[in-house]
């Protein structure tokens, strides 16, 4: 489910050299892997879990480095031949997300193999000729973040990650803490070392009239703003919000700047940052309201909405009319995306698209 924005390898330094006394390094084992949420790729392949279940993130390597030959990827029944790989029927299963390792062009799927909340993770990876494989991660290096604060229980239980991707030598995660302001961001350095308290963070949702701190970023991608490290992040309503990266501080308390109402009654799936003939944009997939195409020019100046909105405002889109049902979607490369479509038929295909 993301938009990969590596730091200087003098900013990683420095920061890893605070964090070095307590950093876990990674250690040869079998990651207990509880559930199947949000997946992102950090540097030279690293693979970051999220588990909802355990409220917790793993960085695992996958030993995934070698690029295979480019080309698109297509396979149609994706999730016909996900259930295959797992030994059951596609009833029984579900993607949760899609991510691309960019150190060699593969594809990787977050399933779920069961239903409830027995049912069991998997990790399947696609290759560029459409082949499939279950990965096995018994006895590979992997390092384990727990998250504090969790919500034990309910639906806050099933959103304490929400969204993941690694930013600047940290990995941020989005979702709900139990605490009275419990939208919250994590910023976890990485090699993993305590993760803190994390940032409660709040927003002004035009749509809604009213400040949040209760409801959870549903996506987000890193996006840099005059040299600086950003989140540009989705809510449901969708509201889109800016947030610096460099006042994500453990126990602190962050106001997001609404720079944009993107229409009500919809909630966010998947978004991407990539560049064209020169220009930055976002690609926002919604349960409702299709594929944006959004323009981040004037993001930097764009005002803050303080004030209700009846539905639209701020940061301008293209609605793509030429993609239905995109669920989850990732950059392939710099000039292609990889999306997973819920077709009317109820089969779900994996389909490689130019960027437009």
């Amino acid at each position: 489910m993301r938009a990969i924005r590596i730091a200087s390898v003098a900013l990683v330094a420095a920061m890893l050299a605070g964090t070095a006394a307590k950093a876990a390094a990674p250690t040869k084992g079998t990651p207990e892997w509880k559930s199947s949420g949000p997946i992102a790729f950090g540097p030279d392949g690293l693979l970051l879990l999220a588990d909802t279940k355990g409220a917790a993130v793993f960085a695992v390597d996958l030993g995934d480095k070698k690029a295979e030959n480019s080309g698109a990827i297509k396979v149609d029944a994706i999730n016909k031949k996900v259930a295959e790989v797992l030994g059951t029927t596609p009833d029984k299963i579900a993607i949760n997300d899609v991510a691309v390792n960019p150190a060699s062009g593969r594809a990787y799927l977050s399933v779920s193999r069961g239903k409830g909340p027995d049912a069991s993770p998997a990790l399947v990876r696609v290759d560029r000729d459409g082949k499939l494989q279950l990965v096995s991660l018994d006895n590979i290096p992997f390092s384990k973040a727990d998250l504090p604060n969790a919500p034990t229980s309910g639906n806050a239980r099933n959103e304490v990650i929400t969204d993941i991707a690694f930013v600047e030598g940290r990995v941020i995660v989005a979702g709900l803490s139990n605490e009275e302001f419990s939208s919250r961001l994590l910023a976890i350095p990485y090699p993993f070392s305590d993760p803190g308290q994390g940032t409660s963070v709040e927003i002004y949702h035009g749509a809604h009239g009213k400040l949040e701190t209760k409801s959870p970023v549903r996506t987000f991608v890193s996006y840099r703003i005059k040299g600086e490290p950003y989140l540009l992040a989705a809510y449901t309503c969708t509201p889109l919000v800016k947030f610096p990266v460099s006042q994500m501080k453990a126990g602190s308390h962050l106001k997001g700047t609404t720079v944009a109402e993107l229409g009500n009654r919809n909630k966010p799936l998947d978004m991407i940052a990539y560049t064209k003939d020169g220009k930055d944009y976002l690609l926002l997939a919604n349960s409702s309201r299709g594929v944006m195409k959004i323009p981040t020019e004037g993001v930097d100046s764009a005002p803050s909405i303080s004030e209700p909105v009846r539905d639209k405002q701020g940061m301008g889109y293209e609605t793509l009319s030429s993609l239905k049902g995109v669920m989850q979607l990732d950059k392939l490369d710099d000039t292609h995306a990889l999306i997973l479509i819920q077709t009317p038929s109820g089969d779900m295909n994996l389909e490689t698209i130019d960027l437009p």
